[in-house]
């Protein structure tokens, strides 16, 4: 299956999950973040808005605010085209709706730290492998922003446990992940699990 299939294939299996589904996945979700030592550990923490029926990470950002963490959500670049900023936030900042219909911080009010100044950077994913290879929504904007920051700042790619997949092909532009979690799991390519 090509990447534009698998693409579909997940969209619309993440998408048919109930209003209960969805809110136990991100209970899940929450419970194998938060007892990462990559999560305990990280003071600044960039998450996402859940769209089109992604696990939602808001319990995990809750449990991050609570801790006294700074949180921090995607914005779109006004200038560089499949780019992203990083916006601080906390529950109950204003947002405005960006081009894609999905909703982000605005950038007339909102502090932007770029990437390098964040120490977890969590991802949505729309497919994934058990060798760490993933596939978002296919527009690289992930993928753009932190070709040089990789390295530096950790990345963990969060999906349903039903988007997994036997096999992703990996392209050269992708950015490793250092784990992948579900709700029911958590996934650490290249360590033989």
């Amino acid at each position: 299956m090509d990447s534009n299939a698998i693409r579909q294939l997940m969209r619309e299996r993440r998408r048919s999950l109930s209003e209960q589904q969805q809110s136990n996945a991100s209970i899940g979700l929450a419970g194998q973040l938060s007892s990462l030592p990559a999560f305990c550990h990280s003071k600044r923490i960039a998450f996402y808005l859940a769209n089109d029926g992604e696990i939602d990470p808001a319990i995990a950002m809750g449990i991050a605010e609570a801790a006294g963490k700074q949180c921090y959500l995607p914005v779109l670049h006004p200038l560089k085209q499949s780019r992203l900023y990083f916006a601080q936030y906390r529950n109950g900042d204003p947002l405005v709706v960006n081009r894609f219909g999905i909703k982000e911080p605005s950038l007339k009010t909102a502090q932007i730290t770029p990437p390098l100044g964040i120490d977890l950077i969590l991802l949505p994913l729309v497919a994934f492998d058990r060798n760490g290879n993933r596939l978002g929504m296919g527009g690289g904007f992930y993928d753009r922003t932190l070709a040089q920051q990789k390295k530096l700042t950790r990345l963990i790619g969060l999906a349903q446990s039903c988007q997994e997949t036997d096999k992703i092909t990996h392209q050269p532009w992708d950015i490793a992940l250092q784990a992948i979690v579900t709700d029911k799991t958590v996934i650490y390519p290249n360590k033989g699990h």
